[in-house]
């Protein structure tokens, strides 16, 4: 098959074979023209199809006899083609288990911390009697919490006249705040201190009981005879012997 360029005659020859029926766009390597050649089957149209000049151009055969190879015409696509964009993968998304994964962690783990917390508090007396060390902490938060277990509560007291004598009864409850049996402390201090918080006076009593179970409680009441005039302030602690 013979191709002729209709702008400067270049003939070139080329495999019928290869054409199809439609026929196709070519290209002169020459002059740069571009027609649409028929197929072997086809008649050739009256006037050339012009293609954009980004073509490929059809590569003259160097022996005329010999017919051109495929790589010597790469024909440009028909101008009419619709160019169909090319469709981008989707942006992979991360996964949500693990995400999933570490919002369940950080709950579980600020709700243990919660728990903790409201379990110190709520048991502080009972940690306390087995970590004294943590009365300090407890304090220093404005808690407050006996190390020992066994405290004072309800303390009262008042002045009276006895035997044309001022005497001053204290009274009060001893209470194991603790939630097992505990021994009460055997020796009670009453402090009485001035206005300047200065100790002017001290005794000490023992109390009713030598244990008390869990939450149990037993009064106590004791009398001071002629107390202090400068006396302003009362404490009231148990203490070491002698102390």
């Amino acid at each position: 098959m013979i191709l002729t360029c209709p702008s400067c005659d270049t003939r070139y020859s080329v495999d019928g074979a290869k054409f199809p029926a439609a026929g196709r766009t070519v290209r002169c390597a020459k002059c740069g023209h571009s027609w649409h050649q028929a197929g072997e089957g086809e008649a050739a149209p009256e006037a050339p199809e012009a293609v954009p000049k980004a073509a490929p151009a059809a590569q003259p055969e160097a022996d005329a006899e010999a017919p051109a190879s495929r790589e010597s015409f790469p024909f440009s696509p028909s101008p009419n083609a619709a160019m169909a964009p090319a469709s981008l993968p989707p942006e992979p998304r991360a996964p949500l288990g693990p995400k999933l994964a570490v919002a369940a962690g950080w709950a579980a783990l600020i709700a243990v911390v919660l728990l903790i917390a409201v379990s110190a508090v709520r048991y502080r007396q009972d940690i306390a009697l087995i970590w004294p060390q943590s009365a300090g902490v407890y304090s220093s938060l404005g808690l407050h919490v006996n190390a020992s277990g066994i405290d004072f509560q309800q303390v009262d007291y008042h002045r009276e006249t006895e035997d044309g004598q001022v005497v001053l009864a204290v009274s009060g409850m001893i209470v194991n705040a603790g939630s097992r049996q505990l021994p009460v402390p055997q020796n009670v201090r009453v402090t009485l201190s001035d206005v300047n918080d200065h100790e002017v006076y001290h005794w000490t009593f023992k109390p009713n009981a030598t244990v008390l179970g869990p939450k149990q409680s037993v009064p106590f009441m004791t009398r001071l005879s002629s107390p202090p005039a400068a006396a302003r302030h009362l404490e009231v602690r148990f203490a070491k012997d002698g102390s």
